[in-house]
C-alpha cells in the first residue's frame, strides 16, 4: 500500500518541527560555546544535536524526493 501525498506532507511538515527544535537548541548550544559558556557536557550535546539534524535533514531531503514522485508519476 502506497503512502498518499497528504500523509508525506503531514509527514514532512513533523519533520520540519523536528528540525527547527533541532536547530533553535543548536543555535543555542552554539552561543554558549562561542560566549565562553561551553563546558564539555555542553559541547558533547552540541554535537549530538548536530549528528541528529544532520539525519534529520537526510529524512527531510528523501521525503521531499519521494514526494516529487508521486506528485509528478
Amino acid at each position: 500500500m502506497e503512502t498518499t501525498v497528504e500523509e508525506l506532507h503531514v509527514q514532512l511538515a513533523k519533520l520540519e518541527a523536528a528540525e527547527a527544535r533541532l536547530s533553535a537548541e543548536r543555535s543555542r548550544l552554539q552561543d554558549q560555546i562561542d560566549f565562553g559558556f561551553g563546558t564539555d557536557t555542553t559541547r558533547e550535546r552540541e554535537r549530538e544535536v548536530s549528528n541528529e539534524r544532520r539525519q534529520l535533514h537526510e529524512r527531510i531531503d528523501a521525503l521531499r524526493q519521494q514526494l516529487r514522485k508521486q506528485q509528478l508519476g
